[in-house]
Formats: C-alpha cells, structure tokens, sequence
C-alpha cells in the first residue's frame, strides 16, 4: 500500500469540506438512513432491507477478489433479489486510494467495498466506514472482527509453502525455516515481492534479529528467486522453474492440482493468515441494496467461497486450516508499521536477490 496512504487522517477542515461538496438536505439524511438501517435488528429487517432494494435497484461494489472467484457470487444475489451490483476490481492500493479521492471529492459513489485487512483498516481510520450490526455475526469465528467492528473478515487467505511434487519428495520438506540453510535447497527456493507483512508476522513469532538473521544466512547461501505476484509464483512451482514457494495462498494449489500440475503445499509454523474483510461505506447511495449484499456475501457467499477452497471466517464452514493455530497480520500494526516492515523486507530479500 502507498505510505501515503497509509498513514492518512482525514483532518476535521477536510471532513467538513467533502461533507459540504453535497447539498445540504442530502448532507445529514443519508448518514443517518445508512446508520439507521446498519443498526436494524428482528424480523422486520430483511423485509424492510429488501423493499428499499428493489426501491434503489443496484448497488456498486468495489473489490480485489479475481472474477472467476466473486462472479457467482454476484450472478446468485443479483438472481435472488434481482438487484444489478456494478463492480469496479483493482489492487488492494487502488482500490483503498480511489475510495478515499472519491469521498474527498465528495463523490460518494461505492456503497460497500471488498480489500485485504490493512486497507479496510485504512478506510476506518478515514471514517469512512458504517459498523452494521448483521445477525450473521454470530455465526462468525471471533478473529473475523477488529475492536472497532467497522468492517468484518469474510474470508482468510493462509499463507502456505508449495513445492512441485516432481522435484522434491515430501520426506525431504523442511520442518522449520532452519532447515533452509541446508545447501540441497540452492537455487530451489521462492518468494513473492511483496509479502513484508507475512515476513514481519513470522519474526514476531520467531524473534525479529533471529529472523533477520537467519533469511540474510538462506539468501546467502542458497539464493531466492522474488516474484511479483502470488499467482505467477504458485504458477512457477506447478511448472518446476520454482521448486519451493515460501509464500502462496493456501487456495492455489488445490486449484492447480484440478488442473493436473503436480504441487502439493504444508506449513512451517507460524502459520500465518491475512484476513480479506467488507465494509458499508458510511455515505452509500444504495444502503439497503449494499446491507443485503453485506449479508449475502456473510452467508451463501460463503458457500460459494468454501467450494473454491477459500477459507471462510463462518463457523458453519469446516476446513483443515482453521483447526490450526493461525497467527493473523494485525491490520493495524502493518499500517503503522508499513514503512519499517518493507524496508526489512527489501533489504533482506528483495534487494540482496539482485545483488
């Protein structure tokens, strides 16, 4: 995520100048119709959400999540409620930045937003965000909600190691990143561009000198091969130019597997998991279409998700990784640290692999 963006507040001259930007009968109503409706509770809440969603007719839904993963969840509400969601995907940076220009232009035009757990948190430190008070939250594993409850986990992206099945034998997998050292691991290791958060949460398990340490001694003596992008580097172990990935998403080699490439993934503890999270934008135009889609996306949007093998944050969802003990990125922390954890990344791994 940019610094920049990072380490914004929206200061209270520029909260009143974005809230100014709208007409002022518009100005107080929407927040409080958006509050009041988030605050719903009882019977007579799905009945009301869903009479003024058919009243509003769509809504705009701006996320990260690839299509072939987020379109049937979307093809299955727009079914069942006959709402149109108009969707805009990009990174996890442009998405946070485009939502916070657009609010300071006072151009409120998302009405629920999907990102990884350090930009929602972005958003709510911008104020941006509506807490809702969703009867599905009781169905959700207690790790799902930061303390403020202004977004919510939907689903966890656990960062396994994967290998290429032809190139290495399960008998030989590393049990701890020590193992690492051993010269038979020269020229076979993988790692992506971008993961400090993940590198970061491991040396807080690990020790941080320790953890320096010891990936300064890996790179060293065995090298490590960055690649930009979790797919390409999942992609790399299924064809063998990378027989060992450090950091893929658990997802990704089950998906590969169906596709006949010979990967497998495990662990070497920590187990470490990133929480993707939604959020009701606190000006949305479309509140009662954005709380439905809010709650589809808590229950049979989970179904969809777990089928793809994503790990869920439903506790009606079983899966192996759940059942481990998972060390989660604390969003807060990566904002704060953002700047001191990338520069450790680099110097460590990104910069010495080019050397």
């Amino acid at each position: 995520m940019n610094n920049s963006i990072a380490r914004t507040s929206v200061p209270l001259i520029l909260s009143w100048f974005f809230l100014s930007a709208l007409p002022a009968s518009a100005q107080p109503n929407r927040a409080e119709l958006v509050a009041e409706l988030a605050a719903l509770e009882g019977d007579a809440r799905v009945q009301r959400l869903i009479e003024g969603a058919r009243k509003e007719g769509e809504l705009t839904f701006y996320h990260v999540t690839t299509p072939p993963s987020i379109a049937p969840i979307i093809d299955a509400f727009s079914k069942k409620y006959g709402i149109k969601v108009k969707t805009w995907r990009s990174s996890t940076e442009n998405v946070v930045r485009r939502v916070i220009n657009e609010a300071r232009a006072g151009r409120h035009e998302v009405d629920i937003v999907e990102n990884n757990a350090p930009e929602m948190e972005a958003l709510q430190r911008e104020k941006l965000l509506q807490p809702v008070n969703s009867p599905h939250h009781r169905d959700m594993m207690p790790q799902a909600f930061p303390a403020h409850r202004g977004w919510v986990g939907n689903n966890i992206d656990v960062f396994v190691q994967s290998f290429n099945t032809q190139k290495i034998k399960k008998e030989d997998l590393p049990k701890t990143y020590q193992e690492l050292l051993d010269p038979k691991w020269k020229g076979m290791l993988g790692i992506e561009a971008e993961d400090h958060h993940w590198f970061a949460t491991v040396a807080q398990e690990l020790g941080r000198e320790k953890t320096m340490k010891l990936f300064k001694d890996i790179v060293a003596k065995n090298g490590l091969s960055v690649r930009k992008g979790h797919t390409l580097l999942a992609q790399l172990v299924g064809s063998g130019e990378v027989p060992l990935a450090l950091t893929v998403y658990n997802n990704m080699p089950l998906i590969l597997q169906k596709k006949g490439a010979p990967v497998d993934w495990f662990i070497i503890p920590p187990a470490v998991a990133a929480l993707r999270g939604i959020g009701l934008l606190g000006n949305s135009v479309h509140p009662h279409a954005a709380l439905l889609f809010y709650d589809f996306m808590l229950t049979e949007g989970q179904q969809i998700l777990a089928k793809q093998n994503y790990v869920v944050t439903g506790n009606k969802h079983d899966a192996l990784l759940k059942k481990m003990p998972l060390k989660f990125i604390d969003p807060g922390l990566s904002l704060d640290m953002q700047e001191q954890w990338t520069k450790d990344y680099d110097e460590i791994l990104t910069t010495r692999t080019k050397q």
